[in-house]
């Protein structure tokens, strides 16, 4: 049988070894899945609730030890994993709650002449099965965000984790199963694109739901159309922040820091990738930014002490680089870091970026900030929407009427004033605009996307 190798990213030792499924393995476990379903639908919501939750506590147990296999074979720093695992915690209790507030609503039939004596009223019901494809960034909260929300609503799931560091998600599904979900009503298959695809196309999927590329995305949306199977996609970002001339500079640098070079490597979706400053504090802004930069630790992600660990895979880290050197030859001026050491990248500044460079356009998922001028804050909104992603920006000012009036006019799914782009909080929906795929991800919406709407209606209800 083929096996999926796992290396720790920055060492290359081997961490494990995982079965890869092939098509008839694949099709077998959405088979078992439909019984796993009815199994999960005849749930009552308080018995949903107190299975979610106790996948929780059993997470919250082994919190360390996720925390530490996590890092290990994705490369996020250990400090970064540890929040990572707490936040799949919150998200499994958050849809805990969730799963008992599936209300259905009573539409008023007076409104239609000759129905005033008919009572309607609507029942959420689970979809069936749902595909969760789970990228290698952020794996083991991105996976709860779906799982979750799916067993909440009565749904099985099955989740295809990310083939690079499959291990922790693959552990936690072992704590699914432990906590007394009913048999098949939670599985994982691992395997490459083909299998993504067999799930996008199989008429036993009632629904996928991926982050990923903006390139996987398209792929996943075009298979599911044979079966007219619901896709909720959140996918690349090349999200922009504004620092205007009243800003604190200091401030700015901090939030391109910390959401862009020493947060998941580099490597989010919603990251800060372009930054555009005003011309007056621009020096000012740069000169900060690589004061901070400098105090960055690049190392063994498993220390304490490291601020940015390897990137999932040496092609990954080429690849980050190639795109470095093809700013700078449009142009750009590299002042800090641009080295490569196997999967490691030491973190980018780079300067003068010509905002029409094609590489500026494209989404780059590694350590880089690459800073741009403006004049008019109409400008920097301009050079913001050419993108074609909309998942997050940021601006920094003190004029909240203009942080108010930037943020109408980005074309955008959230917009952070005065912080990182690199926010995401469960209780918030998250995703954006144009090719980040346009849904919303988030407890208080994913567990009621991944239920329909039946309408029942009570003929002559009232005398």
């Amino acid at each position: 049988m083929p096996v999926v190798t796992v290396r720790n990213p920055g060492t290359g030792e081997l961490l494990g070894e995982v079965p890869a499924l092939d098509a008839g393995q694949v099709a077998a476990v959405v088979d078992a899945a439909q019984e796993g379903q009815r199994a999960m639908a005849a749930l009552p919501a308080y018995e949903r609730e107190a299975l979610l939750r106790r996948v929780a506590d059993r997470i919250e147990a082994e919190q360390e030890s996720l925390a530490r296999l996590l890092a290990a074979e994705n490369g996020k720093p250990i400090t970064q994993t540890r929040g990572e695992i707490e936040a799949a915690v919150r998200i499994f209790r958050g849809y805990a709650g969730e799963a008992t507030r599936l209300f259905g609503r009573q539409i008023p039939l007076d409104a239609v002449p000759g129905l005033a004596r008919h009572l309607a009223v609507t029942v959420r019901e689970p979809l069936g099965v749902v595909a969760a494809l789970v990228p290698f960034n952020y794996p083991v909260e991105l996976y709860a965000h779906k799982a979750a929300a799916a067993l909440a609503a009565g749904n099985a799931v099955v989740v295809q984790p990310p083939a690079r560091c499959p291990l922790a998600v693959l552990r936690v599904a072992q704590l699914v199963e432990q906590a007394g979900a009913p048999p098949n009503a939670h599985q994982a298959v691992v395997g490459d694109v083909a299998v993504s695809q067999q799930l996008a196309g199989s008429a036993g999927i009632a629904a996928i739901s991926l982050t990923g590329s903006t390139e996987a995305g398209r792929a996943v949306a075009r298979r599911a159309a044979e079966t007219l199977k619901k896709v909720y996609l959140e996918l690349g970002g090349n999200d922009a922040l504004i620092v205007c001339a009243d800003a604190d500079v200091e401030e700015a640098a901090r939030a391109v820091v910390l959401g862009r070079l020493a947060r998941g490597n580099g490597q989010i979706c919603c990251a800060v990738k372009r930054v555009y400053v005003q011309r007056p504090v621009h020096d000012a802004f740069v000169d900060a930014l690589l004061a901070q930069t400098a105090k960055l630790t690049v190392g063994d992600q498993l220390l304490e002490s490291t601020d940015v660990g390897p990137l999932i895979a040496e092609p990954a880290a080429e690849r980050v680089i190639g795109a470095v050197r093809q700013l700078v030859d449009d142009g750009a001026r590299l002042v800090a870091g641009g080295s490569r050491r196997q999967a490691f990248v030491d973190p980018v500044v780079l300067v003068d970026v010509p905002a029409d460079s094609a590489a500026f356009a494209e989404e780059i998922f590694g350590p880089v900030a690459p800073v741009a001028r403006f004049d008019d804050p109409d400008e920097a909104v301009r050079m913001a929407n050419a993108s074609p992603y909309g998942l997050h920006a940021a601006v920094f000012t003190r004029d909240i009427s203009l942080a108010f009036s930037i943020s109408r006019k980005l074309d955008v799914g959230g917009v952070v004033v005065n912080g990182s782009t690199a926010l995401r909080a469960e209780n918030l929906p998250f995703g954006g605009t144009k090719d980040t795929g346009g849904y919303r991800e988030g407890i208080h919406d994913t567990v009621l996307d991944f239920t329909r709407q039946k309408t029942v209606v009570v003929m002559d209800a009232f005398r």
